[in-house]
């Protein structure tokens, strides 16, 4: 298969930053993603003894559309982090400041206030850990070949985008990555990635990715039409390397075992 494009999401329920290449380390969550979370009203996180905890206490696309309508953007280097609305940035701030945290509750408060359960506040992933939907959601992959497929099913365009993945690949059939589980995946510099489980989808991917519109029935066509909620393969990684738009991932042979009584 190859990798089409690459995709991280330092917010989680909040917008992609596309990127060119990311480097991947053994036992690692993809870079830069889901480093954040906003909490709808107290969830209970603590970071100190970072325990995974149910997506519904932060605010998500799966009940919070309208944050498609923000664009996100986190600066790696310099560590802020900037919202913008209709093309305007409507918000800058230091993720890791007092300051920067009430504006942040202060711009939600301001944006979405039917839809909080109480005080909208940051959360920071400590090291090791991220805000992924799944507990082990370190790397995702998207079969672009399957995204068409259900569109073609459904008769309509399907931004591969509201499955939210890390890794879009092509030259792969429609679906075989349901039959991955339990394979390896090789790249480019001794990458290896274990794949660990297929992906079940929520009403999230209802959501247009642009607009906010809740315009699809994603999980009811995949399971009238598949008979499963299915779409993408969470992986775990290996042995690190780097990936990059273009690069190739090859499905490792199966190693054969001899017959017994043959050596």
């Amino acid at each position: 298969m190859r990798v089409a494009s690459l995709y991280r999401y330092p917010v989680k329920g909040l917008s992609p930053e596309p990127l060119t290449s990311a480097a991947l380390s053994p036992g690692g969550y993809f870079p830069g993603d889901r480093l954040f979370a906003i909490e709808n009203g107290p969830s209970g996180f603590d970071p100190a003894e970072p325990v995974h905890q149910p997506k519904i206490k932060y605010l998500m696309l799966m009940r919070n559309e309208s944050l498609a309508r923000l664009r996100t953007r986190h600066d790696d280097a310099g560590g802020e982090l900037t919202i913008s609305q209709e093309g305007r940035e409507v918000l800058r701030i230091s993720p890791h400041s007092p300051e920067g945290h009430d504006r942040l509750s202060a711009f939600f408060e301001g944006f979405m206030p039917e839809e909080l359960r109480g005080r909208p506040r940051l959360l920071a992933a400590p090291e090791g850990y991220r805000f992924t939907d799944s507990r082990s959601g370190f790397v995702s992959i998207i079969n672009l070949a399957s995204v068409a497929d259900l569109a073609a099913r459904m008769g309509a365009e399907i931004d591969p985008l509201r499955f939210r993945g890390n890794v879009m690949v092509e030259d792969l059939p429609a679906w075989a990555e349901n039959d991955l589980v339990g394979r390896e995946l090789e790249g480019p510099g001794g990458l290896r990635l274990s794949v660990i489980k297929r992906i079940e989808r929520c009403a999230a991917t209802n959501v247009d990715p642009t607009t906010g519109a809740r315009d699809l029935q994603i999980p009811k066509a995949l399971l009238q039409g598949y008979g499963h909620v299915d779409c993408g393969i969470y992986c775990r990684v290996l042995a690190g390397g780097v990936i990059a738009k273009g690069a190739r991932l090859e499905i490792a042979a199966v190693a054969q075992v001899a017959p017994a009584g043959i050596p």
